[in-house]
Order: structure tokens, then C-alpha cells, then sequence
């Protein structure tokens, strides 16, 4: 289902509006992926103050970006009186137009609370004078959500100078490349600044504690981290500080690893990614920033894939799946699935890796003994997007 077939959007005021809001609270993944909204966002309201409406995790990352001239981080309140206080001061700030990127619940209310003269308004919300008419948005990747929210907000790509869309050549992809600008290119977003001194791989193995079947078991990274480490490149473990027992497990198990564990903000992760050799994890946070960044990648996923399915689908990349929704996208990347992560080998990581073709051809991976009986499936092709293929695999090491 999507939009109406004859639907016409309203016509965006462009470089009109003096005052701009954008709300985007979270998660980090689909915060990184929509980087590209952002600037489009930028290039079509120039001249107007852009206010960010996000939370605590991604205010200093927001703040340095050249996208926003205010950000509050506010924009989850624990209670009553929080939200209360919050509607009321969106209410008298007298925005000209919002963009509501996060479109929940707690989003619509937030638009439902706007009484008398409301704002112009982009989102899902019932009533709202630019709403992304799609009622099955819920079952499209983000990036595409975001494509069809901002084309109902009456833009797209339009030549420099027109005012009611946005730059051709601005497309929706993220990009991370005004990070080392933003702060001069210090040293410690420099690789030497984490003694990396050759060529290295991010290992990113953890995922957020609510989500475990979202981690690839711990001895098979370490598997990943010898092999790397075997062919000349250091392997880099990275993830949050509650994931610190992952880092110290593979460093114990393969000393030549640099454990980073905790030890990296936004900034770093992004700039760590811009160089490295490639990226391998799991569906997370870190995963999408690396693919901002352009860094080839291996993205694991727990997604089921059965005869049936493939009947009513036909293929695994419709949203109607986890990865048809979510999958990052951005640099090369590789997708190795199975209906849960202990179905991938390390055979299989590898020869996703080794595809990527960023690594020496004395790393080519040779065979198990029980070769996963391993299926490549293109996945399809997306504007910005240069290497996007899929391994889906059903064996485990």
C-alpha cells in the first residue's frame, strides 16, 4: 500500500520560514540514518533559524554538525509535567514549520498539544498540513521513508537556486564528512592517537542490552580478530562501555587486538570508521555510522528466510522483513543473515569480507571442512549506495 495514487503534496514554502523545527530523538542507528533528512532540510529552509528537538546521547553530535543552529535535548520527558513543560514551550516558540522525523506516538501527541494556530507540520500525525499520506510507512526502509515523508512535504530534488526543494545531488544518503572540518581534524581523530599505526578493521560486537539475539557469539569474533590479525591488519573492538566484558574477552583471546571499548565518542567512531580497512558487526548503532562514514562493511543479521516466505515475498529484501527495513546502507556492505546469528560461520564472515575486495588476496578464506551451503543474493540498488550485496547462510562453525 503507499500514497494515494492521485495524491498532490502541498507546496513547501522553502527559503521562506524563519523558524525551522526538527525532531529526531533516537535510536542511534536511525538518528545516523538520517543524517541525509537533515541536510536536506538545511538546503531547503537556508536562511531559516533550524532547531533540533532530540535527546542526551546525540546533543553534542547534533551541535557540531552544520545542519541545526539550536539543539535542545529534551525531547524525551520522563513524566507528565516534563511533557507538559515541553508542549508549552513548543507551543510558544512560534515555529514556522516541523519536521517530525521520529513519528511515534509520543511525537503525535506533541503535534496534538499544539492548540489553536498550528505549525506547519511533516509527519504521519492525523491532521497535519504535510502529512506522509502512506499508511503502511511502517514497512519501508528508513531511507526510503524518509524520501516519501520529505516529497509529501512538498520537496525534492530541484535545480541550486529553486527554493521549493532540495539541491540535485543532495540525496537522503548519510555522510559524516563534515566531522574533521567541524573541529580542525584533531589528533585524536587521528588513528596514531589509538596507536594505529597500520592498516586496521573495526570489530563492533556487542548490540544494546534489550536486543542480545543481536549478538554473533563472542569466540567466533575472536576467530575474526586472528584471522585479520594473521593478514596484517589490526583489529579495532569497539562498542559502549556496558559491552566491556565483549572487548576484554576477544583482547585476552587475541592480544594483537586494540581494545577500545568505552573509550570512543561519536566523533571518534566516525572518524576511526573514514579510515578503516572495512567494518564487521552486527545490526546496530555503530554499524549504520560506519556506513555514513563510506566504510565497507559486513553487517550480520538475524532474519528468518523460509520457502513460504519467499513464496508470499519473493525476495528478502521487501520491508515487510527486519532486513528489507533496516539494512545500513551508505558504503560498500555485505549482509550475512540466517534466522538467528549462530546460524552465520566464520567461513562465512570471511568470504563476505574477502568479497568486499579490500583486503589482501592472501586473506582469501579457504573452505570448511562443511562449506556453508551459502546463497548471494544482490540486494537491490540504491542512489549512493556502491556495493550492496547479501550472503545468506545456514551453518554454523
Amino acid at each position: 500500500m503507499s500514497a494515494p495514487p492521485n495524491y498532490t503534496p502541498p507546496p513547501n514554502p522553502g527559503d521562506t520560514l524563519r523558524r525551522v523545527l526538527v525532531i529526531k530523538l533516537g535510536a542511534m542507528g536511525d538518528f545516523m540514518q538520517a543524517l541525509g533528512a537533515f541536510r536536506v532540510v538545511r538546503a531547503t529552509h537556508p536562511s531559516a533559524r533550524i532547531t533540533l528537538l532530540t535527546t542526551p546521547p546525540y546533543e553534542a553530535f547534533a551541535k557540531a554538525c552544520p545542519f541545526f543552529d539550536i539543539v535542545e535535548a529534551d525531547g524525551r520527558p520522563k513524566d507528565l509535567k516534563g511533557k507538559a513543560d515541553l508542549i508549552r514551550r513548543l507551543r510558544t516558540a512560534g515555529y514556522d514549520m516541523v519536521y517530525d522525523f521520529q513519528n511515534n506516538d509520543r511525537t503525535t501527541q506533541y503535534f496534538m498539544g499544539l492548540s489553536g494556530k498550528k505549525p506547519l507540520w511533516s509527519g504521519h500525525a492525523k491532521g497535519a498540513s504535510h502529512q506522509h499520506m502512506n499508511p503502511d510507512r511502517g514497512n519501508m526502509h528508513n531511507f526510503d521513508r524518509l524520501a516519501e515523508q520529505l516529497r509529501h512535504a512538498g520537496l525534492g530534488p530541484k535545480p541550486q537556486g529553486d527554493p521549493s526543494g532540495w539541491v540535485i545531488g543532495q540525496d537522503l544518503m548519510p555522510s559524516v564528512d563534515w566531522v574533521r572540518p567541524a573541529f580542525r581534524d584533531p589528533p585524536r581523530f587521528q588513528p596514531a592517537f589509538f596507536g594505529l599505526n597500520g592498516p586496521y578493521a573495526l570489530m563492533i560486537p556487542g548490540s544494546s542490552a534489550e536486543h542480545p539475539e543481536k549478538r554473533w557469539p563472542v569466540d567466533r569474533f575472536v576467530k575474526i580478530a586472528n584471522w585479520l590479525a594473521d593478514g596484517g591488519i589490526t583489529p579495532v573492538v569497539l562498542g559502549g562501555k556496558d559491552e566491556g566484558d565483549i572487548g576484554a574477552q576477544i583482547n585476552r583471546k587475541e592480544p594483537r587486538a586494540k581494545n577500545l571499548v568505552g573509550r570512543t565518542d561519536l566523533f571518534q567512531l566516525a572518524t576511526l570508521a573514514q579510515r578503516a580497512e572495512l567494518a564487521i558487526g552486527g545490526d546496530t548503532g555503530p554499524m549504520h555510522l560506519a556506513a555514513a562514514a563510506r566504510t565497507p562493511g559486513v553487517c550480520l543479521f538475524a532474519q528468518d528466510w523460509t520457502e513460504a516466505m519467499e513464496q508470499e515475498m519473493r525476495t528478502v529484501w521487501d520491508p515487510q522483513t527486519r532486513l528489507g527495513r533496516a539494512a545500513p546502507r551508505g558504503g560498500p556492505m555485505m549482509i550475512v543473515y540466517a534466522a538467528s546469528l549462530d546460524g552465520i560461520s566464520v567461513f562465512d564472515v570471511k568470504q563476505a569480507a574477502f568479497r568486499l575486495g579490500v583486503l589482501p588476496a592472501g586473506m582469501k578464506p579457504e573452505p570448511a571442512a562443511a562449506p556453508a551451503a551459502a546463497t548471494v543474493e544482490p540486494a537491490p540498488q540504491e542512489p549512493a549506495a556502491d556495493t550492496e550485496q547479501a550472503l545468506a547462510s545456514g551453518s554454523d562453525s
